[in-house]
């Protein structure tokens, strides 16, 4: 059971509000800031126009809500580790030998697992696809826009001095983080492969 999209919008609003309480980086993080506004425009025109499952809106809620935490503290310095810490006394970061702060990847790993059961939806209702034609479209539109971001993130760099592209593109030095932030959104996609190769198909 999903909460309504009411529910989910309201739940990402107040996520989004929260966020700018006393902002640390006030530029940089409306510089991130304005893909979720953008996104929430888009998402929110999409659910007038197409049926949108609450399942599929809330995916979508969860990501952007994700994505305005990260926003706040420009991806290199969310305090998860300091947060699970807290909680529970573990360091993920010395557990698994970390030495960089991966919220970004979770972000782009979040990308593709909340995005792809609606792009395959939009497939298989709009354009009468099966599951498994659905889900294959949707992997390869995850892993081109994975690609159109890393390249927007070139065009910032090329555009800021070398400090400000670093504040906003957070690669902490790792020259693969193009990369494997796209492996991130690939294998988040990949993660309902099972869900949908395995579908029975629909009569017509």
């Amino acid at each position: 059971m999903y909460p309504s999209r009411r529910v989910s919008t309201a739940i990402l609003l107040f996520v989004l509000v929260t966020t700018w309480i006393q902002p640390t980086w006030p530029i940089e993080q409306a510089m991130h800031g304005s893909l979720t506004v953008v996104a929430m425009a888009l998402l929110w025109r999409y659910a007038r126009k197409y049926p949108l499952s609450d399942r599929d809106y809330f995916l979508i809620v969860i990501f952007l809500c994700v994505h305005s935490i990260a926003a706040r503290w420009l991806y290199s310095y969310v305090p998860y580790d300091q947060w699970l810490q807290s909680i529970t006394g573990v360091s993920l970061d010395d557990s698994l030998g970390w030495t960089r702060n991966n919220f970004d990847r979770l972000v782009h790993f979040l990308f593709g697992l909340c995005f792809t059961p609606a792009i395959v939806s939009h497939a298989m209702q709009r354009h009468r696809r099966s599951a498994r034609s659905a889900f294959y479209i949707t992997l390869a539109i995850v892993m081109i826009a994975s690609l159109g971001y890393e390249w927007f993130e070139l065009a910032v760099a090329m555009t800021l001095s070398g400090e400000d592209a670093e504040s906003y593109n957070g690669q902490q030095g790792d020259m693969w983080d193009a990369h494997k932030d796209m492996l991130m959104a690939t294998l988040g996609s990949l993660a309902w492969a099972r869900h949908y190769l395995r579908a029975k198909p629909v009569a017509p």
